[in-house]
């Protein structure tokens, strides 16, 4: 610990000489290297955990940065390289963004006092991964909306734009319909490969980078043997549905099935 740092924490793991190897090799945020950081007494557990500046990490200074677009989005890079270095060797419980302490002493004592609930998080977690299933509703791929109609001298020109709107309208009626039976396919799927799901506010605006309008987006929790089933299955859930599309990333770090209450009250 350097002088004018905090303690970051990235993830709590098991301690192993692959997990330590791979924290050497990554930096984590503002390029500062990472370490394990081990309980006071004896125990597996580690705090994957690296020092950041003191006067970027102080309540007020956090707080100032977390408005800045640009510093949350690189903060958020270097959480999830750290995270996902480290969960390519050991089952990891990602911690949320931001999460410092004074020092690694009040890392290790956070260790202590919440070992159990840990050790009973960690052990859930063994042996399975995240995946993310997004559902899109792409008029404009699939179904494209109908082309306007010829000129009917029956009709007004008021009127036959109405009848225009309504034909569009009906083409993404069918499209949100289409998108539902998608849901219940994915909904079976889920149930067979599946042990638990997170659900997450729809992407919108700057954070909508998918075709159409993101209307599910959900994290489902899998075994690591049953994910490329479940990956096959819901990525042709939308065959034969005109109008949607099915995204499935991943796999990540379980970060949606990782919260942990109270562990920062020791934080600054």
């Amino acid at each position: 610990m350097t002088a004018g740092s905090l303690t970051y924490v990235y993830a709590v793991a098991r301690h192993s000489v692959a997990l330590a190897e791979a924290t050497h090799a990554v930096t984590g945020v503002t390029g500062s290297p990472v370490h394990l950081v081990p309980p006071a007494r004896r125990s597996a557990l580690v705090a994957v955990a690296g020092p950041v500046p003191e006067d970027d990490f102080r309540e007020a200074a956090l707080r100032r940065h977390l408005e800045d677009l640009a510093w949350l989005e690189a903060l958020a890079r270097a959480h999830h390289r750290v995270v996902e270095a480290t969960a390519a060797h050991a089952t990891v419980l990602p911690l949320r963004l931001a999460t410092v302490y004074l020092d690694d002493d009040r890392v290790s004592a956070m260790l202590d006092d919440r070992h159990d609930l840990l050790l009973d998080t960690l052990e859930r977690l063994d042996g399975h991964l995240e995946l993310g299933v997004k559902i899109y509703i792409d008029v404009a791929s699939d179904t494209a909306p109908p082309s306007p109609p010829a000129p009917d001298p029956t009709l007004s020109p008021g009127r036959a734009y109405l009848r225009h709107r309504r034909a569009e309208q009906d083409v993404r009626h069918a499209a949100h319909l289409a998108a539902e039976q998608a849901v219940e396919r994915i909904e079976a799927i889920a149930r067979t490969y599946a042990v638990r799901r997170a659900r997450h506010r729809v992407q919108e605006g700057e954070l909508a980078t998918g075709p159409g309008t993101n209307v599910s987006n959900d994290a489902y929790l899998v075994p690591i043997a049953h994910a490329d089933a479940f990956r096959t299955e819901v990525t042709q859930s939308a065959d034969g549905l005109a109008g949607v599309h099915v995204d499935v990333t991943g796999p990540w770090a379980p970060y949606s099935f990782a919260t942990l209450p109270d562990l920062d009250e020791d934080a600054p």
